[in-house]
């Protein structure tokens, strides 16, 4: 029955991909005006409901700070409706909400009052015209038996450096969710000349409007609308969505801390304005909650968290040149400090409740920490000899590891398997309370993806260091693409999906490795 439900599904959305690209290449030749130019999009599924999103942007590259997109200062009506076919023929709800001029005319209609695990599609209509189809799919009802569930995971987008063919070979697979790890976008403008694409306005984002131009121009991307109106997502911000390696008000130059809280408000603000969050995510300044939890019937939770807002400043870093020591060894006993945290002492706070927690009828079997960067230990050595970590991974935080994975061993929490990004990579581990003992009991999984595009660390180098690290099972950095995930009581599988090449905007794609982790029997087996 299931199986049966997955195939007619994708059978239905392979018929609206057809008609996705038949509808964008009338719209490329339609006069200018269109507002639909982003896209549409869904996220956090919900038993009852999803999130919409659409933003209103006929120029989306506006120059002009009082308009952006090219919106009037206007509050503008955007009706929409919600069928249960591709053909909107059934409309099962609609409505009207109105798209504000402060939020770059952007809307995020939490619409309520859907039955849960059905297939929905939804569109807006705004001045005569209507958007793209999108599909979106809500949860199951809470404690709800479920035999599958399909998602993907993907990080690390830079515009600049190459196609994002991988979007759309995740979307073709017509997953049940997509998660997005971070560096959704990348703030700065490369002057390398190994980039194939140009960043917005020529610069680095660092104000409102140039962030939203950024957020913009990768929402103008055919293989991104696609992978948005294929399915709903969650998503969490790295450190690109702002500035590289920022933690908390420290930016990476060690900027006065009040002129870098003033961009990151910015940021914080464009990036709300360009995902499908809920209006509980609406920015307060340079304050924004993103992290929470999404339940999928009995099967999975997924707890999604945020990295770089309450973190910790980075180990042994400081002024004037921030950013400067990345690398930190036994010279800095400030990375050993167990005050310092990775996710801020609110967030911890929260997460091990939601370990805790057994509210009726029960832990999921399945239990995801959705998180940016590498959690494994990984020792490197430097060239005279001595190990050296990364400041700016959880390696940089070793006691804030330690107690996350201490609260998953103790509290018994059912298959904890962590997922990640930021390291354009891919890697299957063990997480362990002591790396150093290679007979220590492994209490979680992990899984982290490459990048959609951007430029790899040496793989040399990092093989070379292998033996240093026996419980990473898999590492490879020369391929670009996504994690496809497949779910059962049983059993996940994890595909490790890579394209081509990036410079192809027609590449295809191809199974790099795959890995299961069976019930109760933490870390990655191969396949």
């Amino acid at each position: 029955m299931v199986l049966r439900r997955t195939l007619t599904r994708r059978s239905l959305l392979i018929g609206s991909t057809a008609s996705f690209f038949a509808t964008a290449a009338r719209r490329a030749s339609a006069a200018a005006g269109y507002p639909f130019t982003l896209g549409v999009a869904s996220g956090n599924p919900a038993p009852d409901g999803v999130v919409l999103w659409t933003r209103l942007a006929p120029e989306p590259l506006s120059p002009d700070p009082e308009r952006p997109g090219g919106m009037p200062p206007a509050i503008v009506p955007v009706r929409w409706e919600v069928a249960d076919d591709p053909a909107m023929r059934h409309v099962v709800q609609h409505g009207s909400v109105d798209a504000a001029p402060e939020f770059a005319h952007s809307v995020h209609l939490e619409c309520r009052g859907l039955e849960p695990g059905r297939d929905y599609w939804f569109r807006f209509i705004a001045g005569g015209e209507a958007s793209l189809t999108g599909h979106t799919r809500t949860a199951p009802a809470r404690g709800a038996a479920l035999g599958r569930l399909r998602f993907g995971f993907c990080s690390c987008a830079n515009y600049e450096y190459g196609y994002f063919s991988a979007y759309r070979h995740l979307a073709a697979e017509a997953p049940d969710l997509v998660l997005f790890l971070g560096d959704y976008i990348y703030e700065h403008a490369s002057r390398s000349d190994k980039r194939m694409r140009d960043h917005s306005d020529g610069v680095e984002a660092s104000d409102l409007r140039t962030y939203r131009n950024r957020h913009a121009q990768y929402k103008t991307d055919p293989d991104l609308q696609k992978l948005h109106a294929a399915a709903p997502c969650l998503a969490t911000w790295d450190d690109h969505e702002v500035q590289n390696d920022y933690a908390d008000r420290w930016s990476l130059n060690f900027a006065d801390p009040a002129a870098f809280l003033a961009r990151r408000a910015a940021a914080y603000r464009a990036f709300w304005e360009h995902m499908p969050l809920p209006l509980s995510a609406t920015p307060k300044g340079p304050d924004a909650t993103i992290y929470g939890s999404c339940d999928f019937g009995d099967l999975a939770r997924f707890y999604v968290v945020d990295s770089r807002q309450y973190r910790s400043r980075l180990a042994c870093d400081s002024g004037p040149r921030g950013g400067a020591r990345q690398l930190v060894d036994a010279t800095c006993p400030e990375r050993l400090d167990p005050a310092r945290s990775y996710l801020g002492m609110a967030q911890e706070a929260w997460l091990y409740g939601q370990f805790r927690e057994r509210r009726s009828p029960g832990p999921a079997r399945w239990n995801i920490l959705a998180q940016q960067q590498l959690m494994a230990e990984f020792k490197e050595r430097l060239d005279n000899g001595e190990i050296s970590y990364w400041s700016d991974d959880w390696n940089g935080y070793p006691a804030a590891r330690r107690r996350l994975l201490t609260q998953m061993r103790d509290t018994g929490l059912p298959n904890p398997v962590v997922i990640g990004g930021d390291i354009h990579s891919f890697w299957a581990n063990d997480l362990k309370l002591d790396f150093d003992d290679p007979a220590a009991p492994v209490v979680a999984s992990e899984f982290v993806g490459s990048s959609i595009t951007s430029p790899p660390p040496p793989y040399a180098k990092f093989a070379a260091w292998a033996a240093e690290n026996p419980h990473v099972h898999f590492f490879e950095s020369r391929k670009r693409g996504y994690v496809s995930v497949d779910l059962n009581p049983a059993r996940m599988e994890v595909a490790f999906r890579a394209v081509d090449h990036v410079r192809d905007p027609a590449a295809e794609v191809a199974t790099l490795r795959t890995f299961v982790v069976e019930d109760g029997r933490p870390g990655p087996q191969p396949a």
